[in-house]
C-alpha cells in the first residue's frame, strides 16, 4: 500500500522529529546557547543577527505568500512523494530512530 502523510504533517516535520536528528539539533543548541552566555560580544552579535533573521523570514514569508497558495497541489504531491521516500529510508536505516550518542 502507498503511504501517505496526513494533511496536518510534512517531510520537514517528519525528518526533524527523527530522534537522530533531534539529538543532533538539541545539541547544537545547548552548544550555542552556553556560548552565548559564556562569552558577552558573542551574545550581542548573535541578538542581532537572530533579530535580522527573524526580521527576513517574516518578510520572506510575507512575498512568497501568494505564490505558495498558487503552487500548493504541486507542494502536496512533492510532500507525498518526500515522505514516501523518507518511509523507505526509516524502513533500510534503522539507525535514524536512535539518538546520536547510539
Amino acid at each position: 500500500p502507498m503511504s501517505i502523510c496526513p494533511v496536518q504533517e510534512n517531510v520537514l516535520q517528519r525528518v526533524l522529529q527523527l530522534p537522530v536528528v533531534s539529538s543532533t539539533c538539541e545539541t547544537l543548541q545547548r552548544k550555542y546557547s552556553s556560548t552565548k552566555e559564556s562569552h558577552p560580544l558573542m551574545a550581542s552579535v548573535c541578538e542581532v543577527y537572530e533579530r535580522g533573521v527573524q526580521g527576513a523570514g517574516a518578510l520572506a514569508m510575507w512575498g512568497m505568500e501568494p505564490v505558495v497558495r498558487r503552487l500548493e497541489p504541486q507542494f502536496a504531491v512533492a510532500n507525498n512523494l518526500a515522505c514516501r521516500g523518507l518511509d523507505h529510508l526509516e524502513e533500510k536505516i534503522p539507525a535514524l530512530q536512535y539518538p546520536v550518542d547510539k
